[in-house]
């Protein structure tokens, strides 16, 4: 299976961006047309560590290890906050709050993942945590890419997003986005089977749900 461990934004901060992306695109959250797909809100998270294609067996040596790593790590708090673009292909909305202890946690997940249970990880938060909220599609970044040859660059005048891109408005305006916290009490080990999602996205499932309690069980 496909596999990632991640943080999820509670219920309450993901309805607040979904209401600022509203009032930004109004009708285009329900009918974005031609070149840009959304991120169903309930699939929107933050990656701790991407472990790709693992085998099934593998899990629960994982899921061990990895409940014993976060074992003492007590909750935090994170906000949604910022945005922008990865190369106007990819949209995100950033993370505030205790990122350091965020960072922490996906260091411990991926030592886990590798050390204990002998699988793949990638530790995402190493770079800019974020959350994606929307990806274009491959004719649309073709298009970017076109446009971008032009130039005769991937990026526009002072290191602006190219303009061809549709995530650009959204990006502008999420630069000032900033939600309300939430406590990061949990963390979740989720499997993702690609093209059996809505409108052929992938289909994120739980595996595992390892709590973050501050207590060592000692």
């Amino acid at each position: 299976m496909r596999l990632f461990t991640a943080a999820y934004p509670s219920s309450d901060a993901g309805a607040h961006l979904e209401l600022a992306l509203a009032g930004v695109g109004g009708a285009a959250l329900t009918d974005p047309g031609r070149g840009l797909r959304w991120v169903p809100p309930e699939q929107r998270h933050v990656t701790l560590a991407f472990h790709g294609e693992v085998p099934d067996g593998a899990v629960p040596d994982y899921v061990d290890a990895l409940g014993a790593a976060l074992a003492g790590v007590p909750p935090f708090e994170l906000a949604l906050s910022g945005g922008g673009t990865f190369g106007g292909r990819t949209l995100w909305v950033g993370v505030a709050g205790s990122v350091d202890e965020l960072r922490r946690v996906g260091e411990l997940a991926e030592d886990a993942a590798v050390g204990a249970a002998g699988l793949p990880a990638s530790d995402r938060t190493s770079g800019r945590p974020h959350l994606t909220v929307a990806r274009t599609t491959v004719r649309a970044a073709e298009g970017r890419r076109r446009v971008d040859g032009a130039r005769g660059g991937s990026r526009g005048p002072r290191g602006r997003e190219p303009e061809a891109s549709p995530l650009v408005p959204w990006a502008r305006a999420l630069a000032v986005y900033r939600g309300p916290s939430w406590e990061v009490d949990a963390v979740h080990v989720v499997a993702s089977r690609l093209g059996e999602g809505r409108s052929g996205g992938p289909l994120h499932e739980d595996v595992a749900v390892v709590p973050l309690t501050g207590r060592d069980g000692a």
